[in-house]
């Protein structure tokens, strides 16, 4: 007679799901929007946490009105990977945090690189390259630029762990989210003493210790279990980035299970017994929010791209889908590269977008839409051929996300993948796993001897109406598109520094 509830903290929102586990179903969703802080520099991109914990509250009370609160055992959250919220002694946000999609950091991660002996040297420390998107070249840009508020630092948290911190009042980290600062040593699931040393020796005191992604972050405080109406010893699990929560609320806790999220950003993640390190650095060698390791691609430009497109001609996605339709695969030449916000798989922080092929013919509203859609996937395709190389090569690829919902678009996705694509029951991923996290750290925490998959087994479920298959007729068309596609975008990437 419980219910556990997941909530994820995106870049445009957060949603919050209560999932009964007794039925195994969601029995309440709510989402509240927050925005980015308009009129900044370009590459700098920015939120204010006050709008992820007044969004928090928002849905947290929402769901609460539809449920039983006293069912309610624990919670877990998912929120958007790399953001730098500092924090002051106090606890006292310091600045606005700077997030994942944010590429002003190019010199720091050059700067910390050179440091380091070169980028060979980086991935033998850490695992992992410095991207712009990390957490650690964020931290060396407020000590370079803003000196004055680098004095005041003494805490540092991502944006799950700053709502944990809202919600229990303690400074915690997992190894999933960690992973993803740049500041660890992943294949240890350590703290990396050379990296933080090439930041500011000081730094190792301001990060919290790294316990187990079983673990609980706490339990609510006092006031707001009673404003939620929750009891005094509601459980808040570790949680985790959204990827890696994302990898849980769709069952993806076991080798052999391949996902991928189509959201304003793309990922294709894999769960792993054991690091899984790039030495070319393209495929982040994440740590899990379940015990083991996530090699993950990420690109930055997918639904943002199509959503542009909406924009321009007006379109809702129904629209966009019957203008995807209307074009022939290939869209009659017309090629996209993505790069609208740079990008990061390839890593391209100043890249932008480039359309070639553009003729009187393929100037079209259908064309236009449709080699979108083919150049975000892709360029996703782009990472996924990368995983392949090292060994992550799946039978089928299980998607979240808003590009999920369209039918036209998951076909697109199999031809182009090459495997058989299939939606979620839930589409929710990320929320979902937060909450079956929390069920799993309560039974924990009750001494029962249960494992992860004890709880995904019996949740987690596949929409196979939404199944397909590669076409035959398109799988050579796409290959010839990919060989193209790569080819562009090496041929371009000298332009993109000028």
């Amino acid at each position: 007679m419980s219910i556990y509830l997941g909530i994820d903290s995106g870049t445009q929102s957060t949603k919050a799901v209560a999932l009964d586990l007794d039925t195994g179903r969601v029995v309440a969703e709510a989402r509240a929007p927050h925005t980015l802080i308009a009129g900044l520099p370009a590459g700098h991109m920015e939120q204010h946490p006050a709008g992820w914990t007044a969004a928090l509250d928002t849905v947290i009370g929402e769901v609460a009105a539809r449920i039983d609160r006293n069912r309610v055992r624990g919670l877990g959250v998912s929120g958007q990977q790399h953001g730098f919220v500092p924090l002051d002694a106090a606890g006292a946000v310091i600045r606005p945090a700077k997030l994942w999609c944010d590429t002003s950091t190019t010199q720091e991660c050059e700067l910390l690189t050179k440091k380091l002996g070169g980028p060979k040297a980086v991935i033998r420390t850490a695992g992992l390259p410095f991207l712009p998107g990390y957490t650690a070249p964020k931290i060396l840009w407020l000590k370079r630029h803003e000196p004055a508020n680098y004095r005041r630092l003494r805490h540092v948290l991502l944006p799950h762990d700053y709502l944990n911190y809202h919600l229990t009042g303690n400074y915690f980290m997992e190894p999933g989210d960690a992973s993803g600062t740049a500041l660890m040593d992943v294949r240890q699931r350590t703290w990396s003493t050379k990296v933080i040393n090439a930041i500011d020796k000081n730094l190792r005191d301001w990060l919290p210790p790294l316990s187990a992604s079983s673990a609980a972050a706490g339990t609510l405080r006092p006031e707001l279990a009673r404003k939620y109406g929750f009891s005094a010893d509601v459980v808040v699990s570790a949680g985790g980035g959204d990827n890696m929560m994302g990898a849980i609320g769709t069952g993806n806790v076991v080798p052999g299970v391949v996902s991928a999220s189509f959201g304003t950003s793309g990922t294709i993640f894999a769960s792993s017994a054991k690091p899984v390190v790039d030495p070319h650095g393209e495929i982040a060698a994440f740590c899990s929010s379940s015990g083991g390791w996530l090699p993950l691609l990420c690109t930055m430009n997918v639904t943002l791209v199509t959503e542009q497109f909406c924009r321009l001609f007006g379109w809702d996605h129904a629209q966009l889908d019957y203008a995807v339709s209307s074009a022939p695969a290939g869209a009659g030449g017309l090629a996209l590269l993505p790069y609208f916000d740079g990008e990061r798989t390839p890593n391209l922080p100043r890249g932008t977008g480039v359309l070639a092929g553009l003729s009187r013919a393929t100037l079209t509203p259908g064309s236009l839409a449709r080699a979108a859609m083919e150049g975000v996937t892709l360029n996703m395709n782009y990472g996924l051929r990368r995983l392949a190389a090292l060994g992550v090569k799946p039978r089928e690829i299980r998607l979240t996300g808003g590009g999920a919902r369209s039918a036209v678009w998951r076909q697109l996705m199999a031809d182009i993948f090459g495997v058989p694509v299939v939606a979620m029951v839930e589409d929710e991923g990320a929320a979902l796993g937060g909450a079956l996290q929390a069920a799993w750290c309560v039974a924990l925490r009750e001494g029962r001897k249960v494992k992860l998959t004890d709880f995904t087994a019996n949740t987690v479920a596949m929409d196979e109406r939404t199944r397909c298959t590669p076409q035959a007729k398109h799988r050579a068309l796409y290959r010839d598109l990919q060989a193209k596609h790569d080819e562009l975008s090496r041929t371009l990437r000298p332009w993109f520094d000028l």
